[in-house]
């Protein structure tokens, strides 16, 4: 008797358990899951998955289920291995999905259509700036401007970001999470908490340097999310969940091959280790002509 949704939201996180839960596990599904993780196990040449189906199919349920399972999140006191396992009905399934999980990863999950910016879409990087968005998001610094990340990511490559932002709640009796979105009037609170941290005068231009000299590149990026693997447990793997991408790349060649550009160098500069799945509603051929 309970309202059902027709359509899975990757940024929906109220009915995780109901969506595993209830998720079916067809005999195509399952043959085809078997041979993805074989190759996110074992593949030295990959890093990619592409997902297709028409409206409705299951693809975006199927990509979220992936995102969960693979860091194996725990609902409710759970984790997702447990709930998923039963609906398995190969042991050479179930042998792999144990060892896929056993890799220890972290997901990002996203609808890049909700993560773009409205104008972005027409501009080259637009595709790069979306993943380099969420990427700071999860590294907990700020995505909307990614010159104030770069900021943040250096202070915390000092070792001094957390100092910064208790020396900043003290000055402007707010957290540092919550002005930034603010960065043009706490201007000035931000220059006296990193001279108190920095022990160095206040230099009024240190803002705008990072906002000047601020250029985003796929190399940047590659070398980016290296360094942040490299600071995981051997072995790690970040993984990119991508909602939708076949309608934002839909009919743009080149969104397409900055697609490709950013897979090839996070393979190239993170062998095995970072990964992106993506859906579409269109076969990869067809989109690639």
């Amino acid at each position: 008797d309970r309202p059902i949704d027709g359509v899975i939201k990757a940024d929906d996180n109220t009915s995780l358990r109901t969506e595993i839960e209830e998720y079916v596990l067809t005999n195509e599904i399952e043959s085809n899951l078997e041979k993805l993780l074989e190759d996110y196990i074992n593949s030295k040449i990959a890093n990619g998955v592409w997902i297709s189906g028409f409206f409705g199919s299951g693809k975006s349920h199927l990509l979220k289920l992936l995102s969960l399972l693979l860091e194996n999140k725990k609902i409710d006191d759970e984790y997702v291995l447990d709930l998923f396992l039963p609906k398995c009905r190969t042991e050479f399934l179930k042998a792999n999905i144990k060892k896929a999980v056993n890799i220890k990863s972290k997901s990002i999950l996203f609808n890049i259509d909700q993560k773009a910016s409205i104008t972005s879409k027409s501009e080259y990087d637009a595709l790069l700036s979306v993943f380099v968005k969420v990427f700071d998001e999860m590294c907990g610094y700020y995505g909307k401007q990614a010159y104030i990340a770069n900021f943040e990511r250096d202070l915390d490559k000092q070792g001094l970001f957390d100092d910064f932002k208790t020396a900043y709640f003290h000055i402007a009796e707010e957290k540092w999470e919550v002005d930034r979105d603010m960065i043009l009037l706490k201007t000035t609170k931000l220059l006296e908490a990193y001279a108190q941290i920095s022990k160095e005068p206040i230099d009024k231009d240190i803002i705008e340097h990072y906002r000047r000299d601020y250029k985003l590149s796929i190399e940047d990026f590659g070398n980016m999310v290296k360094e942040y693997i490299d600071r995981q447990p051997k072995g790690f793997r970040l993984n990119f969940f991508v909602d939708e991408v076949g309608q934002f790349v839909a009919g743009n060649t080149k969104l397409m091959t900055n697609l490709q550009t950013i897979a090839e160098t996070l393979f190239t500069k993170c062998p095995g280790q970072a990964w992106i799945f993506v859906t579409a509603q269109d076969d990869l051929e067809d989109v690639i002509g």
